[in-house]
């Protein structure tokens, strides 16, 4: 545990050193004030709910995303510290986890600086606060398995921008997976292919309703994304 947390230190670090980290930042918070201003200042009359926000917002993921994490591992390999890691003393799962919780924590800052929108919308009338914290759980859990996935691919190339551009592939077929299912196939492959679409499984949570297997699902999402990012790194040791 304390090899994780070390490893997670500095990987957390990492993120405020990069100028990357900051470009993500800004656009992340430039779209979703956007997002927010169109939805509930412009459009009018103005309605006190957040899930409008929340969709858009968690659009704007499938690009920062990518941004974020492509330097995770890739950067390793990159600056040659990637020998001085696979062979410390650390295990390679205390590695990928300790990476991946400070992504995570990235990812926890996002949803925390987005709160700002349903403050302001509290103070025009009464959001369901169901809705408000299921939908944000719904960000959070989008956000990490998201996470997951571009950790995954900055451990398949040493070249960031590579590592960035298989992330947001991957990305975009999983978000897309269900409009993708509906063009080529119907009946029940539809409905099964439908299941593992990032976005739809979001569709509870942003109702108020909390459903185990929604959860269950992001939470398998990322851990089987993990433990690939594992493989890989294992198979690159022992190269």
């Amino acid at each position: 545990m304390r090899r994780m947390m070390a490893v997670y230190r500095k990987e957390l670090q990492m993120f405020f050193y990069s100028p990357t980290s900051y470009v993500a930042f800004a656009v992340y918070v430039l779209m979703s004030s956007i997002f927010f201003y169109l939805a509930f200042v412009l459009s009018q009359p103005s309605t006190i709910d957040i899930r409008g926000l929340v969709g858009n917002t968690t659009f704007i993921y499938l690009f920062i995303v990518p941004l974020l994490t492509m330097r995770l591992v890739a950067d390793e390999f990159r600056h040659g510290t990637d020998e001085l890691l696979l062979t410390s003393p650390a295990s390679l799962t205390e590695i990928v986890l300790g990476k991946y919780a400070a992504a995570a924590t990235v990812q926890l800052m996002l949803v925390v600086t987005s709160l700002i929108y349903p403050l302001i919308e509290s103070q025009y009338g009464t959001l369901d606060k169901p809705v408000l914290w299921l939908s944000y759980l719904s960000m959070f859990l989008l956000g990490a398995a998201m996470m997951a996935i571009g950790l995954f691919a900055s451990s398949l190339s040493a070249n960031q921008m590579v590592s960035g551009i298989v992330a947001f592939v991957l990305l975009l077929v999983l978000w897309l997976v269900d409009w993708i299912a509906g063009s080529v196939s119907g009946g029940t492959l539809k409905d099964v292919i439908t299941q593992f679409s990032l976005n739809a499984r979001m569709a509870n949570l942003q109702k108020g309703v909390l459903n185990g297997s929604d959860v269950l699902f992001y939470v398998t999402l990322a851990a089987l994304f993990l433990l690939l990012s594992i493989q890989v790194l294992e198979r690159k040791r022992w190269r």
